[in-house]
C-alpha cells in the first residue's frame, strides 16, 4: 500500500526551527518525485518546496533561504528543513510524492505553529 506519514511538527516561537519528516511506504521511492505543501486555516494549499529524483529542488519564494528540502533514499525518507520560522508559516504541511506512474500520494499532513 503506498502511503505518506508525516512528522515533526509542533508549536515554535519565531525566530525558531522544525524539521518535517515524510517517510514513505509501498512506492519505487528512488523514482518518485517529492514536494510539501502548506494550507493554512482559509487559505489554498500551495507548494512550498519540492524535489526531484536527481535532488534538484525549488521553493516558493516567501521560503528561499530559511527552508531546505532533502531526501535519504536509503531511508525512504524526505525532509523539510524550516529555520526562522515566522508566524506566517503556521499551517498544516502535507508531504506528496508523484510516482513513476504519474500517481500522486498525499501524507495527512502535521501542524505546524509559530507564535510571535
Amino acid at each position: 500500500q503506498e502511503q505518506l506519514v508525516e512528522s515533526g511538527g509542533g508549536l515554535v516561537q519565531a525566530g525558531g526551527s522544525l524539521r518535517l519528516s515524510c517517510v514513505a511506504s509501498g512506492i519505487r521511492f528512488t523514482f518518485a518525485t517529492f514536494a510539501w505543501y502548506r494550507q493554512a486555516p482559509g487559505m489554498s494549499r500551495e507548494l512550498v518546496a519540492g524535489i526531484n529524483r536527481g535532488g534538484t529542488t525549488n521553493y516558493t519564494d516567501s521560503v528561499k533561504g530559511r527552508f531546505a528540502i532533502s531526501r535519504d533514499n536509503a531511508k525512504m525518507t524526505v525532509y523539510l528543513e524550516m529555520n526562522s520560522l515566522k508566524p506566517e508559516d503556521t499551517a498544516i504541511y502535507y508531504c506528496r510524492a508523484q510516482t513513476v506512474f504519474g500517481n500522486h500520494i498525499w501524507g495527512q499532513g502535521t501542524q505546524v505553529t509559530v507564535s510571535s
